[in-house]
């Protein structure tokens, strides 16, 4: 099964208290749970490129400070995936589910009250621990 490159954000409040979240349509693969936004990386864009296009596109945002996080490899019983978690600690504007999804800014010590993809845990956990 060939692996969909997947770039997904870590964005922090400027307090670093909250991380913003969204909710994916209930159509989609992992449908009604909640993730941290991003998208695929297209052929010969860069990880930064391509984080940098999929928050503007999908909540309005224009990223001036993000750094690696964390990468990984998951696989779904019907789906292969490479991971790349970028954080994003200083950007222009304020988000909003500009593709009509849903998102809010979420208190990190309250991320385990919401339901995240199996893929995402391992960044939950990671939040949790590196900022409470």
């Amino acid at each position: 099964m060939k692996r969909v490159h997947i770039v997904a954000a870590v964005i922090l409040n400027k307090a670093q208290s909250q991380i913003y979240i969204t909710k994916r349509p209930d159509h989609l693969h992992q449908g009604g749970l909640w993730e941290f936004p991003g998208g695929k990386v297209e052929i010969d864009e860069s990880v930064e490129d391509a984080m940098s296009r999929e928050l503007y596109e999908e909540i309005d945002i224009r990223v001036k400070q993000q750094h690696r996080f964390e990468s990984f490899e998951y696989d779904y019983p019907d789906k292969s995936l490479v991971f790349d978690f970028m954080l994003v600690t200083a950007f222009d504007g304020e988000p909003y589910g500009k593709e009509g999804q849903c998102g809010q800014w979420v208190n990190i010590s309250e991320l385990t009250q919401y339901e995240f993809p199996a893929a995402n845990v391992l960044i939950v956990e990671k939040v949790i621990k590196e900022y409470t």
